[in-house]
Parts: structure tokens; C-alpha cells; sequence
């Protein structure tokens, strides 16, 4: 399973190309390191992974019942746009126009581990999502993590 942590500032290059850090190249998966999965995320930003990450929630997905109009109005919007991307040789990988314009993101990123996945956002647009009063961070890691 990979194991992805820790945010990094980064750019990308004219053609639209994001260096990998190595932190997160190096935790991604022996078997498939290199094939990965960017999809748009719930929030305005990119979700990135693993092949291996990705086929568990595809499974998922792709086995709710597609005769429920809820399940498939899920599925269409989960699966609409996902794109297979590969690593080159200098660790680099091309995100698609579309999905630039869906996250905002130009010329900075900030690149997040989470655990099983990446996310890539917009710098200022991250910082709207982050929790800013460490003790409201601190009640809801009581709330969810006290059981």
C-alpha cells in the first residue's frame, strides 16, 4: 500500500508538466510506479493515484447497481474526465488543460500527501480548505478519532 505524507510547494512547466516530488515518487508502489490516475477532486483541486490505489475504488464504484438513478448520477460524476497519466524518465507527468481549469492551478501547485493519494491544489485555494484555529483542529481530531 503506498504511503503518501507531508505538502510540498511546486511548479509546473510550460507544457503543463508537474515534477513529482521525490518524496512521493519514491513512496509510490514497486508494481505500477509509474501509472497513475488523476481524477477532479470533491474539492477544487486534483486527486493523484496509484494504479494499484485507484482499481480498489474503482471496484467500488463501478460495482455500485446501475439501475438506481442515485448510484448512477454518482458514477457519471466520479468517473467523468479520469485520466491515466505516466511518469517519464524525469519524473514528470502532464495534467490536462481540463483539469488546470477545474483546480485553478496555473503555474504553483501544492502537492499534499494523504495517506493512499495526492492531491494538487491551487496555492491560495488550499489555504481556504485548511483548518485554521488549532483548537477547532484539535476538537475535531476528538470528535473523529476518539472511539
Amino acid at each position: 500500500m503506498a504511503f503518501f505524507t507531508s505538502e510540498y510547494e511546486c511548479k509546473l512547466d510550460a507544457k503543463g508538466r508537474l515534477v513529482l516530488p521525490a518524496k512521493i515518487k519514491a513512496a509510490l508502489p514497486e508494481s505500477n510506479g509509474n501509472e497513475l490516475v488523476l481524477r477532479r477532486g470533491f474539492e477544487p483541486c486534483l486527486v493523484l493515484y496509484p494504479m494499484l490505489e485507484y482499481r480498489k475504488i474503482y471496484n467500488r464504484v463501478a460495482g455500485l447497481d446501475e439501475f438506481n438513478e442515485e448510484f448512477r448520477n454518482f458514477q457519471r460524476n466520479f468517473f467523468r474526465g479520469n485520466t491515466e497519466v505516466e511518469l517519464d524518465n524525469a519524473g514528470r507527468f502532464l495534467i490536462p488543460k481540463t483539469m488546470l481549469r477545474y483546480s485553478g492551478i496555473e503555474r504553483d501547485a501544492i502537492v499534499v500527501g494523504m495517506g493512499n493519494r495526492v492531491e494538487l491544489w491551487h496555492p491560495e485555494k488550499y489555504e481556504d480548505y485548511l483548518i485554521q484555529e488549532n483548537s477547532d483542529f484539535s476538537k475535531l481530531a476528538q470528535k473523529l478519532l476518539s472511539e
